[in-house]
Order: structure tokens, then sequence, then C-alpha cells
């Protein structure tokens, strides 16, 4: 049991003494907004005596009484405006308990209300709306941290109360959300990036789709899933990893090009870049190969920067970054020759593991030659792909779901996009031969006999589809928390996710509660 403050017991009290005002603290009417702050700040001009009527409501974060009249400022979805109310037109008769009490004493910051009057300037040119009607909407129990800032005389700024914390933010993001306004650009950002995207798309006539989440066999990525249970069925569903399989069984139905914007789960570590629920845009379009889909790519978040900051140079923390195509490519192997000077092309297991100890890169018993590649291209290449670049052709272990390369024994037709050191990006030319995909599947089985959690289960009815033929295809993953991390130069998942998952909360518990439970 949360026990309260004596912030919040005052305003548990304000809350009795308004409904003893007549005045309901949580009304059921609807209040008709007609404007909102920055609409009026960006449009009021004194000459054309424009706004006359207007009706705005949010939440009061500030009010200076001066007796029988007031300055406060109301902030609202679009932002924060200046509101003046004088005693005698809010409460134009003899009553003046709506100023005197209600206004003066009841009302905290944080609450809710309904002002309504005409905008007009100040002496200091100011803005303001001159409120002639003033309507409580909502009482807010809970104090709002307050920012406060002092000068001292050599005029340095000294902030206190500011709600920078970033578990509390992330784990209040309501209040992070009301405190610290700026906050919500990088979330309006993320919603245009998914609206652009999806515009592409269907502009290039492929239909969104949508595909179960909860599944009997997790598949098309490697990754640990979360687990659960279905009584009425008594079996074991998994939540998704990834979509692909179920999207190439659309292409299998006929279906040329289809997408979905899919939550997907994956049970492993935390990070500033992972979070274990993600988004992920998934695309699979029939008759093509990996190098349309990287062109595609290219077009597509090239248009995505432009429509987000009207030019393909986005600046990400240190770096500017240009979107602008066409990228840099380089194979998997030319990447780790090009920044460790070894050519690891023509080596077998034992040899690479030499290697990674010659460079100080870790390895793990378990891992098998895919791995130790996939481990070393991590340690000596991604950090320092900055500008967006395509890694293409992988060893045929690493990727168990894409097609065997045209003229590249041992590997396959696979490419990541990396930008900002992160990989955004994965795509193939999609296996579409079943027995080889059967095979595959199955030296996936015994690397997870080895111990590799995050192998991958043999499917039966993908490949039951796969055998009814899948036309050659071209599919695509894309990170849009990734993505959305870049394109508002955020540090961490955590900023472009309204609610991430975090650590249960330690509530403090204080004396009085310890000795409520009858604890020593």
């Amino acid at each position: 049991m949360h026990h309260l403050s004596e912030q919040e017991q005052i305003r548990r009290n304000k809350l009795v003494e308004l409904e003893k005002a007549g005045v309901q603290p949580y009304p059921s009417e609807l209040f008709d907004v007609t404007f909102y702050a920055q609409e009026i700040l960006d449009n009021y001009h004194p000459e054309l005596n424009n706004f006359q009527e207007v009706s705005l409501a949010g939440r009061l974060m500030s009010v200076r009484v001066k007796g029988k009249a007031s300055f406060a400022e109301l902030q609202d979805a679009s932002g924060r405006i200046q509101l003046y109310i004088n005693r005698d037109e809010i409460c134009p008769g003899e009553d003046k308990e709506l100023y005197n009490t209600v206004f003066k004493k009841l009302i905290d910051l944080g609450d809710f209300v309904g002002v309504k009057g005409h905008v007009f300037k100040t002496m200091v040119g100011e803005t303001s709306i001159h409120v002639k009607e003033l309507t409580f909407l909502s009482k807010s129990l809970r104090p709002l941290p307050v920012v406060k800032e002092t000068v001292d005389e050599q005029g340095n700024k000294t902030t206190y109360d500011a709600f920078t914390d970033p578990e509390q933010r992330y784990r209040q993001r309501y209040v992070d959300l009301v405190v610290n306004p700026h906050v919500r650009e990088a979330f309006i950002k993320r919603t245009q990036l998914v609206q652009a995207m999806r515009n592409y798309l269907n502009d290039k006539g492929y239909l969104e789709v949508e595909t179960p989440i909860l599944q009997p066999l997790y598949g098309g990525a490697s990754a640990r899933p979360f687990k659960t249970h279905h009584n009425t069925l008594d079996m074991t569903l998994y939540l998704r990893i990834a979509n692909e399989l179920y999207l190439k069984r659309l292409i299998v139905g006929g279906f040329d090009g289809v997408y979905e914007f899919s939550k997907d789960f994956r049970n492993e570590g935390m990070s500033r870049f992972h979070n274990p629920e993600f988004t992920q845009m998934e695309l699979y379009v029939a008759y093509k190969d990996y190098y349309w889909m990287m062109d595609l790519v290219e077009e597509m978040v090239e248009r995505v920067a432009l429509q987000l900051h009207g030019k393909t140079e986005v600046q990400v923390g240190d770096n500017l970054i240009n979107f602008q195509r066409p990228w840099q490519r380089f194979t998997m192997f030319e990447a780790i020759q090009h920044f460790s000077g070894v050519d690891i092309s023509e080596m077998d297991e034992a040899a690479l593991r030499e290697t990674a100890k010659t460079l100080h890169v870790p390895l793990d018993p378990s891992m098998g030659k895919a791995k130790i590649i996939d481990e070393l291209f991590g340690e000596l290449c991604e950090g320092k792909l900055i500008q967006p670049t395509f890694i293409t052709d992988y060893p045929v272990e690493m990727s168990p779901l894409a097609k065997k390369h045209r003229s590249k024994p041992g590997m396959v037709e696979r490419f990541e996009a990396i930008c900002n050191g992160k990989e955004i990006c994965n795509a193939f030319s999609e296996l579409n031969d079943p027995i080889d995909q059967r095979m595959r599947f199955e030296e996936q089985l015994e690397l997870a006999k080895r111990g590799d959690t995050e192998a991958m289960v043999l499917d039966e009815d993908f490949l039951r589809a796969l055998e009814y033929g899948m036309p050659p295809t071209a599919g695509l993953g894309i990170g849009i928390d990734r993505l959305s991390m870049i394109m508002t130069n955020s540090n961490s998942i955590q900023d472009v996710l309204f609610f991430p998952q975090m650590k249960p909360e330690k509530l403090e518990t204080t004396k009085a509660d310890k000795d409520a439970a009858g604890e020593e």
C-alpha cells in the first residue's frame, strides 16, 4: 500500500472541499475544444483581431495570483499558452467563490481545466488567453515534479527537481511526457517513419497482412522464445520471434508481395539496443532477389530520411549520417579483411579459432564455424561501420533460410545493412528448395544438441508448404526501433519505446508499512 505524502493528503482534502463547493472534481460532460495552444501562438495577429472566441483545455503548469487577477500557464497536447484570469469576469455576479475559493485555494498545478475567452497580447507582448469562463475538468492527486531554476550572482543557473533520471522517465512515461514535452518529438517522428514506409510499400502495390503472434513452433530467426500455455488445447505455444515462415506461406499461396509491421519477442538480454519485445517490418516479394532488395532498402530509407528531416543527412550523436543512395557495399569476408588485414575466406573451424585468439576475439566452445565468423565480424567490423553499408554474402551455416549463392560455394545470398555501428536490416534471396531447407533445419538440430540455445526448430508444416512450390522470392526484415533511434538521434532503444520493459520496481517500504505488516 502506498503511503500518502503530505502533499498528496492535502490534494485529497481539496477534493472533498471541491465537492462541498459544488464543483465536480471529475465531471462527465464533454468540453468542446476549438483550438490548440500552438495554433494560436503561430497564427494570432492583433491587427487581424482573430481568435476572438476560443475554447482550450489542458493542465495548469504555473499560477501567479495578483489579487483580483491572475496569470497562469495552460499546457495542452500542442504546447503551452498564458492565461489571464480576472475575478470579476469569471464570476460576473455577487458570488466570487469560483475565483476566491476554487481557483485560488483548491486548484493545484497539474489539474485539468477548460477555458473560454479571446486572445490578446499583454503589455510585454506575450500572446495570452483572456479567460471569460473557467471549467474544472480533473483533479490531479499527485504533484508533478516541478522544475525550479535559481540564478546566483555570477549568473550560473541551478536546476532543481528536473525529471531526468532515465529509469524514472521510462517507468513513468506519462509524467515524462508532461514535464519534458520535447520527448514526444521522437515518438511523433517514429510514427511518421512507419507511415512513410507503409506509404512507400503500398504505392508499390504490396499487401499489408497480419500473421499469428502465438505460434505452435517458433521460427524465422535464431533466438530464444517466450513460452506460454493454451489451456483449452492443452498445448505449449510460443510468442513469435519472427513472422518470416508465415509470410512465405502466403507467397506459396499466390500473393506476389506481402509485408507486416510485427511485434516480435525474444527471450534474451536487455541493453540500450535490445528490448524483449520489438517491432520489425518484414517484406516478401516474389520473382525478386537480394540485389533487387538492396536497391529497395536504399530507396525506402532515403525516402524516410527526406520525409522526416527534409534532407538525406541525419545527425546521430557525433556522426552526420548520409542516407543518400548508393550505399557502400562489402562482402562479409571483405569487411573482415578490410578492418583486420586477415583473409579468413578459406579457413576451417580450427584456423578460425586460432585467428580469433590472435585478434583477441573471445569465443565460446559451443560455437560452430558460422558463429565464429559472426563473432569476428561483430568484434572487428560492425562498430566501425557508421555510414549506411551493405554487408553481403554470408557463410551458409549462418543463414538456414537463405538461398545458396549462385556463384560462391559455401555462401548464401544474404545482406545486412549496418548503420551507426548496428544492424538495421537483414535480407535474403529466400531458400525455396524444400530438400535443401530440410537439410538446413537438420543441421540446426545438431547445433541445438551442441548447446546452441538459439538454433532453429524443424517446422514440418513450413516444409510441406515449400513442397507445394514457392517462386523465387526476396525477403527483408527491418528493425523499426533501431531505425527510429537513428532517425531521432536517440541514444537508447528505451527512448523510442513509450513503455520499455523494466525490472520490477522497488517500492520504498516506510517504517509505518513495516509496523502495519507486523514486521520488526
